[in-house]
């Protein structure tokens, strides 16, 4: 598979270096680039590959609403964050791994200057908060992995705290998420319909392949720890969103309880029985909460988007029944409980209550009759990955099981 990273790597670097003459060449290179990565040994990686680059396409979409200074780069800079996405699927190696991550993050450095409303301040704020989560998940990954071969619980501790908190830092969980509301109110929608998007899903999986790589018995005494950071986040954003008043810091708050629901996952890693459904809930959540905010984003650029579509996808982060978000959450709770985070468990389904009235506050402030246009194919697009799950998805922990199980 290394090859065919390799080759859509440079792939991308020409079609940036064509997009100064040609911006059509540089989409016909992220085109190709993204198709390269279907090229996979199963069903189930071929699957997973399949949502990322349909994710990617969904954010080029979205970045070419609007011209900018560096139109054509940014379409390339978005199919290496996809292209790190698929990879990082491949690979057990944690070098690989933490190139993976640092290939989804680098990018968005030069992303959040794209579009009408580039402010300097932001940017510096939001590179400076993800340089901070990248040397904290990487020094924390390093520690890890010496450990695994030197085991020291001091270490162990202090790397479990760091790539925790880098990885909290990196997607935006409380207490760690300082940089989330000012960003996201400040930036242009379009460059933050990539941020809030497919660049959550990387951090995960790199975080889940380095603790199970690195598992120790300690894991299960520090568990509580990423539940304590869970929980603050699912309140802090469900919460914050209720009050917020800008659509776009809705927005915000409620990808801080999105990444708090995800992170609960993570104490089920020392549970063989639960750790695949569990992950498999948390790669339904990502991808929810990467093509709802593809859309929504995108909707508050062009003052809103189909009534029906917007509502959809409001109804899906909601958790209703048998839209994906609610299969992510039920995978997710299930998971909880069976692991005995039943009191976890309990206060997700609170949050999940909380978050009804700001989504379809959403919804109702992003919803016209009729919007025609790339906007609502970007929101029907979206829609259709909500109602996959029409079919209760048994074999998204098929596909779980083939991305992590190899660990």
């Amino acid at each position: 598979m290394e090859p065919i990273i390799i080759a859509s790597i440079l792939l991308l670097t020409v079609g940036a270096a064509v997009s100064l003459k040609s911006v059509k060449g540089s989409i016909l290179a992220c085109v190709a680039a993204l198709a390269m990565t279907l090229l996979t040994p199963s069903i189930d990686v071929f699957l997973y590959a399949l949502f990322v680059v349909v994710i990617a396409l969904l954010n080029i979409s979205s970045l070419t609403v609007r011209q900018n200074q560096i139109t054509g780069v940014d379409y390339s800079l978005v199919a290496l964050i996809a292209v790190a996405t698929v990879y990082i699927a491949y690979t057990n190696n944690p070098a690989f791994i933490l190139a993976a991550f640092v290939l989804a993050s680098v990018p968005t450095y030069v992303l959040i200057m794209v579009g009408d409303r580039a402010n300097v301040n932001v940017a510096i704020k939001y590179i400076t908060f993800m340089v901070l989560a990248t040397v904290l998940f990487l020094i924390g990954a390093l520690l890890l992995v010496y450990t695994s071969y030197y085991p020291n619980e001091t270490l162990y501790v202090l790397g479990f705290v760091m790539l925790i908190l880098g990885l909290g830092m990196e997607v935006g969980c409380a207490p760690m998420h300082e940089w989330v509301p000012d960003v996201f109110a400040a930036a242009d929608p379009l460059p933050l319909s990539v941020i809030a998007s497919i660049t959550k899903i990387v951090p995960f999986v790199a975080a889940y392949k380095i603790l199970l790589l690195t598992a120790s018995p300690l894991f299960s005494q520090l568990a509580i720890f990423i539940a304590f950071v869970a929980v603050i986040s699912m309140f802090t954003g469900n919460i914050g969103a209720l009050t917020a008043k800008e659509t776009s810091r809705i927005l915000a708050y409620s990808t801080v309880a999105n990444m708090g629901y995800v992170l609960a996952t993570l104490v089920v890693l020392s549970n063989s029985t639960y750790l695949y459904l569990a992950f498999a809930g948390a790669l339904m959540q990502l991808i929810v909460n990467a093509a709802g905010k593809a859309s929504l984003f995108t909707s508050i650029k062009v003052n809103g988007a189909s009534t029906p579509l917007m509502y959809l996808i409001a109804l899906s982060f909601i958790g209703l029944p048998p839209l994906m978000g609610f299969w992510s959450k039920f995978f997710i709770l299930t998971s909880l409980v069976g692991a005995g985070f039943v009191w976890l468990a309990f206060l997700l389904v609170v949050n999940s209550a909380i978050s009804i009235p700001y989504y379809l506050r959403v919804a109702k402030n992003l919803a016209v009759p009729t919007f025609p246009g790339r906007v609502t194919t970007i929101a029907l697009v979206a829609s259709v990955i909500m109602l996959i799950t029409v079919v209760p998805p048994n074999w998204f922990v098929e596909m779980a099981s083939t991305l992590i199980g190899g660990v």
